[in-house]
């Protein structure tokens, strides 16, 4: 992570806050800690882990009743070898704040690496459900798998999270989340299930969508399964927007600044990310202070996971119809910015900090997990090109200089993981996606979603000729994808449900692909 800005007195004192509460071993004697007298049960958003490296990882959970108001809680939480807790690793206390919403988020230090541990919280009587998470291979291990679930986009209103009861049983390592963990938005058309509230605009409004997400037993499950390593795209906040610039949907706001504070402030106080990533603490998001997500963890020798944010820092969308906010498809040729070397989807410091990551990548896998589709998708045929404004497309002069730095650095084993689009796309990462022949650089594997709808696999067919890069395309079925890596090869299935409006629907493999160590080649298993 990188190093803490220079903070005013006030975000300094938060971040003190921040950190005691967070803290891997605080020790406070019984006499100061806060214990208000809970009736009914605090957990009920469950417990997570994320964040994790080969010595820590990070422990979440909310504290909910109407018993705490504006108190601060002390919490106590603990480590162990074993299920029973008779083998504890660690423990200590951690304080619940008001401020954060009663989020809790601890980073024990020190763990043994490649070893799975369980963890608990305490609040005066009450005891969360018990998680289980992992530490990741030592650098220099010849680790020789790494399981990861890769998924994104959320829909509340449209099904139910279902995939989540499968995935439990996938055996996973790590859950990687690209993106749309909640929407913003008021309602759906033929919604299979209501969102209470409106649109998303105030910290409540965001909180409380949360809490509606993780009221669902079967997410709650799976993040108590294994560790979770988390970014977003653009629903945590307003669909489409870029940086500071909004988006084009729901009811304006007079100082969107605040509102994509008050979003940031709530990611952060429900996902199992470290206090670090709060640069400048909670008051400098509302100052537009970076919050920094983006990093890379190693898997032992085995792989190298960058996971990016192409949200936070992003140029706005070009040439979107009728000069508005937002996203459009349309003629490239027609747009005279969109080429502009000056535009970025990463900004300058996350292109500088990617490129000097593949400059020291080693020879395993290294993968890159980002919101979006990687690889062109012009959706005219024939002569001229469609393109999407929204993703890395319409940020031609951005993907350039990546797939340059790729280049450059003769970076082993590409794999990029994406979402948002609520589709599945199997294809290469190509030096040139307007020259066929162009040199294959990695491979691509972008996920469906959890529930979000897509349009149908009508012109399927005619986008896959049309972009010769990508080997598979399909947009039905919704669920997640599962990548398996060994030191020989890859092994990447997508698992979709029968039906995401039904609780008790069905999982089934769609198609499995495999890539062979060294050959950026996706052949059909």
């Amino acid at each position: 992570m990188s190093d803490l800005n220079p903070t005013p007195h006030t975000d300094r004192r938060r971040l003190l806050q921040l950190a005691a509460a967070s803290a891997a071993v605080l020790w406070l004697p019984r006499s100061v800690w806060s214990q208000p007298r809970l009736a009914s049960d605090p957990f009920t958003l469950g417990v997570a882990s994320g964040s994790p490296s080969h010595d820590s990882v990070v422990l979440w959970t909310r504290l909910v009743s109407p018993a705490l108001a504006s108190q601060q809680v002390t919490v106590r939480w603990e480590v162990a070898h074993d299920e029973q807790f008779t083998r504890i690793a660690q423990s200590g206390q951690a304080q619940a704040l008001p401020e954060l919403a009663h989020s809790v988020h601890v980073e024990p230090q020190g763990l043994e690496p490649d070893r799975w541990y369980f963890y608990r919280f305490m609040a005066g009587d009450a005891v969360s459900p018990v998680g289980r998470t992992r530490t990741f291979p030592a650098p220099d291990a010849m680790a020789q798998k790494l399981r990861l679930v890769y998924a994104s986009c959320q829909r509340w209103e449209h099904g139910f999270f279902s995939a989540y009861e499968h995935m439990q049983r996938e055996n996973a390592d790590v859950v990687l989340f690209l993106g749309d963990y909640i929407y913003e938005y008021a309602g759906a058309a033929n919604a299979v299930r209501p969102a209470p509230g409106g649109w998303c605009l105030s910290l409540d409004d965001y909180r409380g969508r949360y809490a509606l997400h993780r009221s669902e037993a079967a997410l709650r499950a799976m993040h108590a399964a294994c560790p979770w390593i988390v970014t977003w795209d653009d629903h945590e906040v307003q669909n489409d927007y870029a940086g500071l610039t909004p988006g084009d949907s729901g009811p304006s706001v007079a100082d969107f600044a605040a509102r994509r504070a008050a979003a940031y402030q709530a990611f952060y106080e429900h996902m199992p990310v470290r206090a670090s990533t709060l640069t400048r603490a909670v008051a400098g998001l509302r100052e537009g202070a970076e919050m920094r997500l983006y990093g890379q963890v190693q898997f032992g020798q085995l792989a190298n996971l960058l996971v990016l944010d192409d949200r936070q820092y992003r140029g706005a969308q070009v040439c979107s119809r009728g000069g508005k906010f937002g996203s459009s498809t349309l003629d490239p040729a027609t747009c005279a910015a969109w080429d502009d070397p000056a535009r970025t989807l990463l900004g300058a410091a996350q292109e500088q900090w990617v490129d000097a990551a593949f400059a020291k990548a080693g020879a395993g896998w290294n993968i890159v997990g980002q919101q979006t589709v990687f690889g062109q998708r012009d959706w005219r045929s024939g002569p001229g090109k469609t393109l999407w404004n929204d993703g890395w497309d319409g940020y031609s002069a951005a993907r350039s200089r990546l797939t340059q730095s790729l280049q450059r650095h003769k970076v082993a084993n590409a794999v990029f993981l994406g979402g948002d689009v609520h589709e599945n796309w199997v294809g290469h990462v190509k030096a040139d996606y307007d020259r066929p022949d162009s040199a294959a650089l990695g491979v691509e594997f972008c996920g469906t979603s959890i529930t979000s709808r897509s349009a149908g696999n009508q012109k399927i067919s005619e986008w896959l000729a049309e972009n010769p890069h990508f080997v598979f395309a399909d947009s039905v079925g919704k669920g997640y994808g599962v990548a398996e890596f060994t030191p020989q090869r890859l092994t990447t299935t997508l698992r979709v449900l029968d039906d995401v409006t039904r609780q008790d629907t069905r999982v089934q493999t769609l198609a499995s692909f495999v890539v062979q160590a060294g050959r950026a080649v996706v052949e059909r298993a």
